[in-house]
């Protein structure tokens, strides 16, 4: 029996190729809506519910799963602290996958990151940089403030200190602790992310190109695949592909 979908976001790039890998899947979109539209009408019939949408349809649709009994996958990005916390309020009596990016090759960066980081420790200073499509409406990246919260933790540094969003003017010496992001948009690109560790005498550098969304499709898809057989909570991709250590 296919997974039964509910897919918001449908006319979106994302949800575009959400469809276009489904129907190469063991996966069934039984709708295929966008934020406005009603999803109620759908989420019975479905098993899983995934949201490639805008920052606010999330929540409408995270409460619908929790009150369907239906799982969920949250990949849109770009959400503000207070609609975070809103969806977190509802998420934890779901079972749920909520990641700024669903490629099985960025999800081994969260890790070599991470790993780095412990490695190398405060002597090698990090930076992130990414760069998307000149059409991406949110900065930074998800999957850079992913990469920033993993540096982060690894650091012990507490939330959103130390945390440096470009540079300009007279900045002064750049603290030991702190974290650069740094967001470049422009033509077509699908995404590139690079962490630099730069240290005394030598550079560490992590990255991963992205050239087609197909990668992010079948990652959400099995994302969806696997939650459905999950514990209410929130799990990402490292959960999904068994790189928790």
């Amino acid at each position: 029996m296919p997974l039964k979908i509910l897919l918001n976001g449908a006319h979106g790039r994302m949800g575009k190729a959400v469809q276009e890998a489904a129907a190469e899947s063991d996966c069934e979109i039984v709708a295929a809506i966008d934020t406005g539209d009603d999803a109620s009408k759908f989420i019975n019939k479905c098993q899983v519910a995934i949201d490639f949408s805008a920052p606010e349809g999330t929540i409408g649709l995270a409460r619908l799963a929790a009150a369907n009994g239906a799982a969920l996958v949250i990949g849109t990005t770009g959400h503000t602290d207070k609609q975070k916390a809103a969806i977190n309020e509802v998420v934890w009596n779901v079972p749920t996958v909520w990641t700024g990016n669903f490629s099985v090759g960025v999800n081994l960066l969260f890790y070599l990151t991470r790993k780095a980081a412990e490695a190398l420790g405060s002597d090698y200073n990090a930076e992130i940089i990414e760069m998307h499509h000149r059409m991406k409406k949110d900065a930074p990246s998800g999957t850079a403030d992913q990469l920033l919260e993993v540096l982060r933790e690894a650091r012990g540094l507490k939330r959103r200190r130390g945390i440096r969003h470009g540079r300009r003017g007279m900045v002064g010496e750049r603290p030991e602790n702190e974290i650069g992001v740094h967001a470049v948009r422009g033509g077509d690109v699908v995404g590139e992310h690079t962490v630099i560790f730069a240290g005394p005498g030598e550079r560490v550098e992590l990255a991963h190109k992205a050239g087609d969304r197909v990668i992010f499709a079948q990652g959400a898809l099995r994302a969806a695949q696997w939650v459905v057989d999950q514990r209410p909570g929130v799990y990402d991709m490292q959960d999904v592909l068994g790189l928790r250590d």
